[in-house]
């Protein structure tokens, strides 16, 4: 015959709580024995035990202590709204965890930080945001940058994600173009033809004379991030390749003026 209460050593044996926790429940009234018997040990019915599973299940989500408390004495309905809300919270670290992971896998197989999508909460800026404001610190006092930023403003705040994003996906485009025809003479027609898409890009946001033209193609072979970035797309000297057909480009431009 089933006995009609569970001891503390048979909660214990149960689910496998201490009895330091179930003393400690007691005393916080998050859950009270049923009665106690003669001797004065408490007794736990099953319902007890019910409720020590679901308080169990709820700390498996990190709840504190306090909001489990308030939780477990609302109606089922009620319970099901906050526990949606948690749900999504955790779909969220789970995704985080997930991203954290593909990166340090990422960086342990020798992935330069550049490439890696890490900061996306806490005080830290993401990386785009931080190259952002390093090219500001750096050329911030440039015509070129004003103009730049200029018209980074004319833009509506809403559309400036997807404006960015698809400048990004175009210059990998470019890049991949020029990683195809990198065994060509950088002044070949189909390699200054990609020069001109390049070019076309960069005049989104900017007016493309050969002076910022000829500055970019040096930060391309000079500057160690952007050679990193650039020759993922093709081998390591591409970033150089590049530079050599954008400093034709120019010098064709500057040709073209004195004719």
């Amino acid at each position: 015959m089933k006995k009609p209460y569970y001891t503390v050593k048979d909660m214990i044996t149960i689910t496998g709580v201490t009895k330091r926790t179930l003393h400690y429940y007691d005393e916080i009234n998050l859950l009270n024995p049923d009665s106690y018997s003669d001797k004065g040990y408490r007794l736990y019915n099953h319902e007890n035990l019910k409720k020590l599973r679901t308080i169990l299940l709820l700390k498996e989500l990190d709840l504190p202590l306090k909001e489990i408390a308030v939780i477990i004495q609302l109606p089922k309905q009620e319970q099901r709204k906050i526990l949606a809300g948690h749900y999504e919270a955790m779909q969220i670290k789970k995704q985080n965890l997930e991203r954290t992971l593909i990166n340090l896998n990422d960086f342990m197989s020798g992935k330069d930080i550049s490439f890696l999508d890490v900061f996306h909460k806490g005080n830290v800026l993401p990386l785009k945001e931080q190259y952002q404001l390093e090219a500001k610190y750096v050329y911030g006092d440039t015509a070129k940058y004003q103009e730049y930023e200029k018209n980074i403003k004319q833009i509506p705040e809403e559309e400036r994600a997807a404006v960015f994003e698809a400048f990004d996906q175009n210059m990998q485009d470019v890049f991949l173009k020029f990683a195809k025809f990198s065994k060509e003479s950088p002044a070949s027609k189909k390699v200054q033809q990609i020069v001109l898409e390049w070019k076309s890009y960069l005049e989104q946001f900017m007016i493309g004379d050969t002076e910022i033209l000829q500055c970019i193609a040096y930060t391309y072979k000079e500057d160690k991030s952007f050679k990193v970035y650039i020759n993922q797309f093709g081998n390591e000297t591409l970033n150089e390749f590049i530079h050599q057909a954008i400093l034709h480009y120019c010098e064709e431009e500057e040709l073209s003026q004195y004719k």
